[in-house]
């Protein structure tokens, strides 16, 4: 999967401001935006005017490039942290202890360094009111600032809130000042609140105050994370720039409040997206191009530099240029004369359209609504990340890994550097200092413990595998799979000029079939012509219901040609098909190895089951639940549910669910449960005694939806079963995008940990039941743990048994014979829900609900 694909698979996106925001008619305006430096003077209030950008659209500037506030923190953005939610509170078998016993002890460091605090330290939290009322909030800041005598110096002023380290002689203290033009302006500050170091607000306030720390240091944030433009790593043969930076995090663990940091990278291209449309339409002509730089550029991330800030291209405004005029202040103003004066950009190109970005971050100290698109100068945008072309570029992924991909000790280094740089900093240091807040020096030292290897069945035969590489490719040559339908009536499709490769894949797979157990008949050849409107009328005559298995030889990889494959073998005439490449076939030395990994994949798909491990619970059900966001149908969300079938974890049933726009919890999970309930009754003659969930795909904030609204869900399809039917439920949130690293210090060097590393204490959160598990295998870099929150839980496992079962599960995934990084439901589900929402955009046909078609 290209990267692109990846971000898209898991929506992600940021959001921040821009000049010039697009105002839908008859809604409220947005919040004015602030003045310049020399503009503090007044009550900082400013006109909105309209302008036309659409029929039903109206243009606005906000020029105020604004940091997310601690006043905004409440329930009108996420919660980056699900903070609040405690939900080990529920669970008796794990109040006194969280924590597994089996496995051999390793001692481990973890990216996490403690805070110290002052004894007693206690946060005020104050409500200040300006008299007459100040709109612009760095006007409000500077009225206020003036009174360092009374305040002191450590002090974070968000508009509305203000926090001290110490309390105020009276709950209400009354100040006076005046604005530059003379207007009198009374403020009174009251008390609110006494934070003590462990409330989230708290908490939250250590976040803002570090990342003042990190602008002390010179580094620019860029969506959530810090990087320093000044230590830049050029790549000049690739014309890509790497800026590094870091994550930072702080948060209470198990015993202590701590900093989670991880080195992190942005990697910027030198063109802009202005030489990127040029481009285009030098390639396409006119004609096409406005349809296909829309598909090219929209779901984008892109930088302008001259604030560093991100940005989601979300459409493309054809009927605007810099020349366009939006209101500033009391005056109308051009995009070209903004940059001019803002940031003394002189724009070159006066025709070129302007890009939208919908900026969803509520603004102004008391929330508000979003003030609408922003709008972009393609000249000023730089492209970020890497395109699927770049990705597909050995020596460009070579280069970048070089500076990117660090080992445990490079990383271990650069993290121990960066904390070393903030103590050492004069002003970094002063600012703590007011607040009392100091950091270890050392990263967090742990133990945690390393499973032994499991031990995997296939057919009649088991055998072990090796610990470190957590793969058994080798170990299962000429091994016979547990069972593999005979292939009698298949079809092969290929183009006159891929003959020799489909004729050589041909005999590669009788050749590779027999000793794994794969009664294979010789397939019927069948020639098309070499574009998709032929390859689509050859399945449509030759395709039957009779037809077992379709494989097609691409030409090339153009997603539509293999879009179109996939949706009519999935939903209008449904059949397992296999789609290859040509050129992987084209390397005689690869061929037994790719056609080892097509035959599996052939027998899978049409219900074959290939290796086992020992899984000691009977009647249970194992659940994987993933999501995806289609954006080429209109941002609509697809769920995907894969549930166990059988004892071994071989037998799968695969459900979708296609779900409203940008919607990430599945609402259709009852239905797709219910149905996955009945055909396990069907199998087995029995409903399951125990149901364990995993749910991948939840974003930061959203655990507080899955514990309220999924949960119930599936407590209900449960009770649609009968009234007397009550299995033993879990439901556990899986996330693989953690800050979170692990460091094993094995022979006196540091390298990543072995997999089956358990990690359940000192680094996981007190109110909840979680763990880590490193359960893969990487060659090069640092290994990343996959973290598991177990939200909901009456089946009365012991802990050791729960990350014992979670990490065998890691091991039944059929596109790989090795460990992965989740549990195999949870990529199946993955698997599942991609290719809908990247291809068929439709529901598969019921006829494949029983077989893992889509890997």
């Amino acid at each position: 999967m290209s990267g692109r694909a990846r971000a898209r698979s898991r929506g992600r996106a940021r959001e921040t401001t821009a000049p010039g925001a697009i105002q839908a008619a008859g809604e409220p305006a947005p919040p004015a935006p602030l003045p310049a430096e020399g503009e503090l003077v007044g009550r900082g209030r400013q006109k909105a005017a309209q302008m036309p950008f659409s029929a039903e659209a109206v243009l606005q500037i906000s020029a105020g490039f604004q940091q997310v506030k601690l006043g905004e923190r409440g329930g009108h953005r996420r919660d980056f942290n699900d903070s609040g939610i405690n939900t080990r509170q529920a669970m008796e078998h794990v109040k006194e202890s969280k924590s597994g016993t089996s496995g051999t002890p390793i001692r481990l460091t973890a990216n996490f360094f403690r805070i110290l605090s002052r004894p007693q330290w206690v946060l005020y939290q104050y409500h200040v009111d300006f008299n007459p009322p100040m709109e612009a909030r760095r006007l409000r800041s500077a009225l206020l600032f003036q009174h360092e005598e009374a305040l002191g110096s450590a002090r974070s002023f968000d508009g509305a809130l203000l926090f001290l380290p110490l309390r105020l002689p009276n709950k209400e203290t009354v100040l006076h000042s005046e604005t530059r033009n003379g207007e009198k302006v009374q403020i009174t500050v009251t008390l609110t609140n006494e934070l003590p170091p462990t409330s989230p607000v708290c908490i939250q306030f250590y976040n803002i105050l570090f990342r003042r720390i990190l602008r002390i240091l010179n580094m620019q944030q860029i969506g959530r994370n810090y990087y320093n433009p000044n230590d830049p790593l050029n790549i000049p043969q690739h014309r890509l720039t790497i800026w590094p930076g870091y994550t930072t995090t702080i948060l209470r663990y198990e015993s202590s409040i701590m900093l989670c940091t991880d080195v992190s990278h942005k990697v910027l291209r030198s063109e802009t997206v202005l030489d990127f449309m040029i481009n285009l339409k030098n390639k396409f002509g006119d004609q096409r191009f406005a349809e296909i730089c829309a598909k090219e550029l929209i779901g984008l991330i892109v930088l302008t530099k001259y604030n560093n800030k991100t940005y989601r291209i979300d459409d493309i405004a054809w009927d605007h240029t810099p020349n366009n005029t939006f209101t500033r202040g009391d005056k109308d103003i051009s995009f070209r004369e903004y940059y001019r004066t803002q940031y003394s950009l002189e724009i070159k190109d006066r025709n070129q359209v302007l890009l939208v970005s919908h900026v969803k971050k509520m603004m102004g100290p008391s929330g508000g609504p979003p003030p609408g698109p922003a709008m972009l100068i393609p000249e000023l945008c730089y492209l970020t990340g890497l395109t699927d072309k770049m990705r597909a570029d050995f020596n460009i992924m070579k280069d970048l890994n070089q500076h990117t991909r660090l080992d445990p000790q490079q990383r271990e280094g650069r993290l121990n550097s960066f904390v070393s740089n903030i103590q050492k900093n004069t002003d970094a240091h002063a600012e703590m200092d007011k607040w009392g807040l100091n950091f270890d020096k050392q990263l967090l030292n742990l133990t945690g413990r390393v499973l032994p290897a499991e031990r995997i069945f296939q057919g009649s035969k088991s055998y072990e595998y090796n610990p470190w590489q957590a793969e058994w490719t080798k170990e299962m040559r000429g091994v016979p799979l547990i069972s593999s339908p005979t292939l009698e009536n298949w079809l092969m499709f290929y183009t006159r000029r891929n003959c020799n490769e489909a004729q050589s894949l041909l005999q590669n797979l009788n050749r590779v079939s027999g000793p794994l157990g794969i009664r294979m008949h010789r397939a019927v050849m069948i020639e098309y012509d070499d574009h998709q409107e032929s390859l689509l009328r050859s399945l449509q005559h030759n395709v039957g219901p009779q037809t077992q298995m379709v494989v097609v030889v691409l030409s090339s990889s153009r997603k539509d040609t293999y879009d179109s494959v996939k949706k009519y073998l999935c939903v209008d005439c449904p059949c397992f098909s296999q789609c290859v490449l040509s050129r992987t076939l084209s390397r005689p030395q690869m061929l037994m190895t790719v056609s080892t990994k097509i035959a599996l994949q052939m027998a899978c798909k049409m219900g074959g089951e290939l290796w086992s491990v020992e899984i000691p619970l009977k009647q249970l059900m194992i659940v994987g639940i993933d999501c995806y966001h289609d954006i080429t149908a209109g941002k609509r969300s697809i769920g995907a549910l894969v549930a166990s079938l059988n004892q071994s974890m071989s037998r799968w049933f695969s459900k979708c669910v296609l779900q409203h726009k940008g919607q990430e919890i599945m609402d259709g999970l009852k239905m797709a449960l219910s149905g996955a309930l009945k055909d396990y009754l069907k199998f087995n003659n029995c409903l399951p005694s125990r149901i364990i969930v995993y749910r991948d795909g939840v974003g930061d904030g959203q655990l507080h939806s899955v514990v309220n609204y999924e949960v119930s869900q599936i407590l209900d399809s449960i009770k649609s079963m009968g009234d007397d039917y009550m299995p033993k439920l879990t439901v556990v949130v899986v996330k693989k995008r953690i800050s979170c690293r692990l460091f094993a210090h094995i022979n006196g060097k540091v390298s990543n940990p072995p997999p089956g590393t358990i990690v359940d204490s000192e680094v996981t959160r007190p109110e909840w039941y979680d763990f880590y598990i490193v359960s893969q295998a990487v060659r090069t870099g640092s290994v990343s743990p996959t973290h598991y929150n177990v939200v909901y839980d009456t089946s009365g496992l012991k802990p050791d048994h729960m990350q014992r079962l979670t990490y065998k599960l890691c091991h039944m995934y059929y596109n790989w014979q090795g460990i992965i990084r989740v549990p195999a439901p949870c990529q199946y589900a993955h698997k599942l829900a991609f290719l809908v929402g990247q291809s068929i955009h439709r529901e598969p046909s019921v006829k494949l609900d029983d077989f893992l078609f889509y890997l």
